[in-house]
């Protein structure tokens, strides 16, 4: 007789341990379906803005070099027509240009070495006009 309340409380403890499993098992699952929300939305990226700018030249001084950069930034691109000028009379499309933002900076450097800049919208093609009236950063000189 002891080795049949030996085997039933053998049972016993199996059906304990089981259901301690089964809820461990079902607490683990809801934890992490709880968590998953939190931890791919900490993992996800701003989803880029693809755009294109028409750089026009009605200045009378070449465009040689072209950035763009966060509009409240100086973290500016490497040259994106690199090797290549805008000459007077010109223009110049940029394609598929990434911004991470609503808003880019376009920096366009002339012969001279002064920088000239427009902010365009992301998301859309924008025309960028450049004249002998538009401002430019000449190292303190104020303009041309």
């Amino acid at each position: 007789m002891w080795r049949i309340s030996e085997k039933g409380e053998q049972m016993k403890n199996s059906r304990i341990s089981k259901k301690l499993v089964h809820l461990a098992i079902v607490t683990l699952t809801l934890f992490a379906l709880a968590a998953f929300p939190m931890l791919s939305g900490a993992r996800s990226a701003p989803v880029p803005f693809a755009t294109s700018v028409n750089i026009v030249n009605n200045g009378s001084k070449s465009i040689r070099h072209v950035y763009v950069s966060h509009v409240s930034a100086d973290d500016w691109s490497a040259d994106l027509i690199s090797g290549q000028a805008i000459s007077p009379g010109q223009s110049l499309t940029l394609n598929n240009l990434s911004c991470d933002q609503q808003q880019a900076k376009v920096i366009g450097e002339d012969q001279d070495g002064c920088f000239l800049s427009a902010v365009v919208q992301c998301g859309s093609s924008s025309t960028w006009t450049i004249t002998n009236s538009t401002p430019a950063d000449c190292g303190g000189s104020g303009g041309h």
